[in-house]
């Protein structure tokens, strides 16, 4: 049974399967079947790994500080309105 990584279309969940012959693998968040078949950890260098990791990081922590940035500014914009 061969190990395969996928990412689930629906949740963006990312998990390893082992694939059995005529069962396909199913998110282990969301259960749907519409995955994306990733190459292998073990079929991509180390200095590729490192660089798509790093980069996966960089766009977690951009999200996280885009988020941030918007409670921040709602929460001044609701302080601004009320009376004093």
């Amino acid at each position: 049974m061969p190990l395969f990584d996928f990412q689930c279309r629906a949740c963006g969940r990312e998990f390893e399967a082992l694939v059995r012959p005529g069962h396909g693998p199913a998110c282990p968040a969301c259960s749907s079947q519409d995955l994306e078949q990733k190459p292998s950890t073990f079929a991509v260098s180390s200095s590729e790994r490192r660089s798509a990791i790093a980069r996966k990081t960089t766009e977690k922590a951009a999200q996280k500080g885009a988020q941030e940035n918007a409670s921040r500014a709602a929460a001044e914009a609701r302080h601004r309105n009320e009376d004093h």
